[in-house]
Order: C-alpha cells, then sequence, then structure tokens
C-alpha cells in the first residue's frame, strides 16, 4: 500500500487531501515539513504531500526554502478545498459555544462566525489539534474550526459546515517522491517547476526571462526570495507549461542560463485538472 507523508498530525487538511487524492492509501503524520521529507528519503513513506501556497494566506515560506535542497522531485500537483467545519461535543449547540479554538490562520477565515456566535478565538498549533483537544474538553461551551476528517477522528459532532469566510479557500499541494516522473516531452498538459538565481547585474532579471516570451513558453508563478540571508542574492521559484525537452521551452532554458547563476529543475508533471476551473 502507498503510504504518504505529510506534516501535521491525522486529521489535519493535509491528511484529508492525501486521502483525497490518493484513494486507499496510508498517511503519515510528521511534526516538520522536513521530517515528511526525511520519511520519504529514508523509505518509510513512498510519497509526501506538501503546500507551496494556499489561496488566501499566500505562500508557505517553509517550503520554499526547503524545497530546492529538499533531494525529492515533484510528480504532481493537487489542489484541496479548505473547507473549515465547526466541531464540538455531544450535547453542544450553536448558542452554548463560548470558545472556539483552531490554529491562528483558521481563525482569521472564520471571522464572522466569531462575530455572529460572541465567541472568544483560542490559539491552537493546528486545527487536527484543536479538535483533539476540544475532545478532551468535552465542555459545550468549547468548539473547534478543523476538518470533517478531524472531527469525526476525535468523536465530535459538525455543528455547521463550510464556515469560512471564503469560499474560493483554496490549498496547492505539491506531490513530491524520490525519483522524477519519467514523461514524453511531447505529454499534453505538462508543468515544469525549477529555481534559478541571477547575476547582479541590471536588467539581469528581464533578459532572464525575455527567452520565455520569444519562446512563447506561458509561466504561470514566479515568485522571489532571499538566499542565506543576503540582501543581494535572491532566488526565484518559477513554474511554466511544458516539457524541459520540448524546443520551446528548452530555447527558453538557454536563455536563462546566459544571465544566471544556477538553474535546478525540481519536477516536471501533469498538471491538475482543477487549473481549467482556475481559467475558466
Amino acid at each position: 500500500m502507498t503510504l504518504i507523508a505529510f506534516q501535521g498530525q491525522a486529521g489535519a487538511y493535509s491528511d484529508l487531501a492525501c486521502r483525497n487524492a490518493f484513494p486507499g492509501a496510508g498517511t503519515l503524520p510528521c511534526e516538520t515539513f522536513a521530517a515528511a521529507m526525511e520519511a520519504v528519503h529514508d523509505g518509510r513513506a513512498d510519497l509526501a504531500m506538501l503546500p507551496p501556497e494556499n489561496s488566501i494566506a499566500g505562500r508557505v515560506s517553509d517550503m520554499h526554502a526547503l524545497l530546492p535542497e529538499s533531494g525529492l522531485s515533484i510528480i504532481g500537483e493537487k489542489f484541496q478545498r479548505i473547507e473549515h467545519c465547526l466541531l464540538a461535543p455531544k450535547g453542544a449547540a450553536l448558542a452554548s459555544i463560548r470558545r472556539i479554538h483552531s490554529h491562528p490562520v483558521a481563525l482569521g477565515q472564520v471571522r464572522k462566525l466569531l462575530a455572529e456566535l460572541g465567541a472568544s478565538p483560542v490559539v491552537e498549533y493546528d486545527t487536527a489539534g484543536a479538535a483533539e483537544i476540544v475532545a478532551k474538553l468535552d465542555n459545550v461551551e468549547d468548539a473547534a474550526i478543523a476538518s470533517s476528517l478531524a472531527g469525526g477522528l476525535h468523536g465530535l459532532e459538525i455543528l455547521r459546515r463550510n464556515v469560512e469566510d471564503h469560499p474560493h479557500n483554496t490549498t496547492r499541494f505539491y506531490v513530491m517522491a524520490r525519483a522524477p516522473l519519467a514523461l514524453p516531452p511531447e505529454t499534453p498538459g505538462l508543468m515544469t517547476t525549477f529555481v534559478f538565481n541571477v547575476r547582479n547585474v541590471p536588467a539581469a532579471l528581464y533578459k532572464a526571462l525575455g527567452g520565455f516570451a520569444t519562446n512563447g513558453v506561458n509561466m504561470t508563478k514566479l515568485e522571489s526570495y532571499m538566499v542565506n540571508g543576503s540582501f543581494t542574492a535572491t532566488q526565484f521559484l518559477a513554474e511554466v507549461e511544458g516539457h524541459p525537452d520540448q524546443p520551446s521551452l528548452r530555447h527558453a532554458f538557454e536563455e536563462l542560463a546566459f544571465f544566471s547563476t544556477e538553474i535546478k529543475i525540481l519536477g516536471t508533471y501533469p498538471a491538475d485538472p482543477f487549473r481549467q476551473t482556475l481559467q475558466g
């Protein structure tokens, strides 16, 4: 059976994403992103599913720092709709709730519910952990914001589903493995993720990216972040449509190499069909 490592504890949204993406697979909770990657390296897990970004909270900075040196390859992507549930012990009702426990990001996504119920937010280390804490408190005045999976694992009732303020709350996950996928260059619907550094000269980034435009390559993502605490050495994470061995993308990478000190491809993989809904 396939075993998938994720960051968090059982019932976390990452756990739910693993189960939805790979029905029937086992999941392995890990304390950190680095620990989940290490579980794949040492063979305790076959894959890792780790989030680079969320549609509301933005990028996950720890992942961007770990990806280039992870030694793993991105072999897929999955989008998981985040559906917050208000969970409480049996016997609780909306009118009885006085405190709502969850991760600070999740609490920030249910401000309307907090105002409606007049409940006080209680910060916990993660959403699944909040569900576990509320189950142990077993108090009708305490509720948690977490996934339906966490509620089921800890015997909590769902008082209300989809309590998030914004219905577009979605997390994207990379599926990571020890070896890259062997995909023919002509395979349709591929994405390539890579990192690169540009030389510290005027217009270096402009010139580096020009090859993608002139070769008709669609770049869907470009983010910058500092390297080793330096204010002058900037690293970029980029994503483009296509395979590196396709002529257009190969020529674009050749031009990029003229203005870059390092290029590292992190993976080429099939685009999630969810992308079609984003374009629509």
